[in-house]
C-alpha cells in the first residue's frame, strides 16, 4: 500500500504481548487524559476524546479504566499535568522518525529520546525537518476472514474512509482522522471485529534498509516504542522478509 508504514505491520505482532502486560492501556490511558484535559470529558463535544475512546475501546480497554482517565483528564480524580510535544529526527541510513510523546517531564523525556536515539546511531532533529514527508491518517486491519473485499468497501467507503486495499493477511482501510470513529463505528454496527486500529502518520515514500543498519534501525525503533511516555513512532523505511528474518534469529 502507498506510503504505508512497514513499522505498523511490525508492531502489530508486537502490541499482542504490549496488551498482555498492560503497556498499551497505560499509554491510552494518557492519550485520554491529554484529550479530556484538552477539550472536556464529552466525548460527542469533543472529537480528540472520541478518537482516544475508540483506540482505548479497540485494545478491550474497560470501560470503568477509560472513566477513570477521563475524569484525570477533567480534574475529578488528582493526577500528573501531562504535556503533548512531538519529536523529529533521523535513524540509520537517513530514515525519518516521528516520535509521539505525553509526558509529565519535558527534560527528562528528551534526554532519555536522545540516548536512545545516539546509541542506536540515530540522531533527534529540529522541529519540521521530516514532517513534510508524512500524512496523518486512520489505520485499521480487518483479518480477510471477517468480510468480502466488495463488503467492506461499501461500508467503510460510506463511513468516509479515503481507501480499502488488500493485503497477506487482511484488509487495511485508511481515513482522514476527523472521520475515524465514523469508520470504526460503522464497523462494529456491521459486527466486524477490527485486528487493530489507530491515528498515525504514513510516510509518503519510503527508504530501503538493510544489513546492519536494518539491526541498529529495529534497535532504534522497539526502543522507542517501548518508552513509557512514547504514544507513537512512524518512520519511512522498508526491510525485507529475509533481513526481518535474519534480525529476529
Amino acid at each position: 500500500m502507498a506510503g504505508h508504514s512497514h513499522w505498523a505491520n511490525i508492531k502489530r505482532k508486537k502490541e499482542a504481548v504490549d496488551n498482555k502486560r498492560g503497556k498499551i492501556w497505560t499509554k491510552l490511558s494518557k492519550a485520554i487524559s491529554v484529550a479530556a484535559s484538552m477539550g472536556g470529558g464529552d466525548p460527542d463535544a469533543n472529537p480528540r476524546l472520541r478518537l482516544a475512546i475508540a483506540d482505548a475501546k479497540s485494545a478491550r480497554m474497560p470501560n470503568d479504566t477509560i472513566d477513570r482517565a477521563i475524569k484525570r483528564g477533567t480534574g475529578d480524580l488528582k493526577g500528573s499535568s501531562i504535556e503533548e510535544i512531538l519529536y523529529e529526527g533521523y535513524g540509520p541510513a537517513g530514515v525519518a522518525v516521528m516520535v509521539d510523546v505525553l509526558t509529565d517531564n519535558r527534560n527528562r523525556t528528551a534526554s532519555e529520546l536522545r540516548k536512545i536515539f545516539d546509541t542506536s546511531g540515530g540522531n533527534l532533529g529540529a522541529t519540521g525537518c521530516v514532517a513534510w514527508n508524512f500524512d496523518r491518517k486512520g489505520v485499521i486491519n480487518i483479518p480477510l476472514e471477517q468480510i468480502s473485499e466488495d463488503r467492506l468497501m461499501e461500508i467503510a467507503l460510506e463511513a468516509g474512509a479515503d481507501d480499502i486495499q488488500r493485503e497477506e493477511d487482511g484488509f487495511t482501510v485508511t481515513c482522514q482522522p476527523e472521520v475515524y470513529s465514523d469508520v470504526q463505528e460503522a464497523l462494529e454496527a456491521a459486527g466486524i471485529e477490527v485486528d487493530s486500529s489507530s491515528v498515525t502518520r504514513l510516510p509518503k515514500d519510503s527508504v530501503e534498509v538493510e544489513g546492519n543498519d536494518a539491526r541498529k534501525l529495529m534497535k532504534l525503533m522497539a526502543a522507542l516504542d517501548d518508552h513509557d511516555d512514547v504514544q507513537g513512532v512512524s518512520a519511512n523505511f522498508n526491510i525485507s522478509d529475509e533481513v526481518l528474518e535474519e534480525i529476529e534469529g
